[in-house]
């Protein structure tokens, strides 16, 4: 088996309507044709990937996501971990916009990644799969599965 490294992709997003209307800034600039950010005035980082405010769903799915669903259907495991402050844009971009009203250009990367997952499942008759899966948040120190239907925290 091939070795692969963590890899880290940033998304930058798009200023929320109140932020425009109390005159907030991105604080954070993309280096043109480079996976580079700069915050600040000259503070320069280097990630794998680099989304800006106006990345798609579709565009950061198939860029960082769905190499790994190949993968897993390959039968090796994956894991994608978002981190970021509170209103940063997590959950948008695991999940998407809000689930009951989801538009398909909005389905964020879970959604997708199950779609295409099952896709590949029923497709493949002659292959007996196994899928677990987990969705844990770490918020103020404290776990929480996301999946379970109480949700007591751990």
């Amino acid at each position: 088996m091939e070795e692969i490294p963590v890899k880290v992709a940033v998304r930058i997003r798009p200023l929320l309507s109140k932020e425009i209307l109390h005159n907030h800034q991105v604080c954070v600039r993309l280096v043109p044709n480079t996976q580079q950010v700069i915050i600040g005035k000259d503070r320069v980082f280097t990630f794998d990937f680099v989304f800006g405010k106006n990345s798609t769903q579709d565009e950061v799915y198939t860029t960082c996501i769905k190499p790994l669903v190949v993968s897993l259907i390959e039968g090796y495991n994956a894991t994608v971990f978002a981190y970021g402050q509170t209103g940063s844009g997590k959950t948008y971009t695991i999940g998407g916009g809000h689930i009951a009203s989801i538009a398909e250009d909005e389905k964020g990367i879970i959604p997708r990644a199950i779609q295409e997952l099952f896709q590949s499942i029923s497709e493949n008759h002659n292959i007996d799969f196994s899928v677990k899966v987990s969705y844990i948040e770490v918020y103020k120190e404290e776990l929480r599965d996301l999946l379970e239907l109480e949700t007591s925290m751990k």
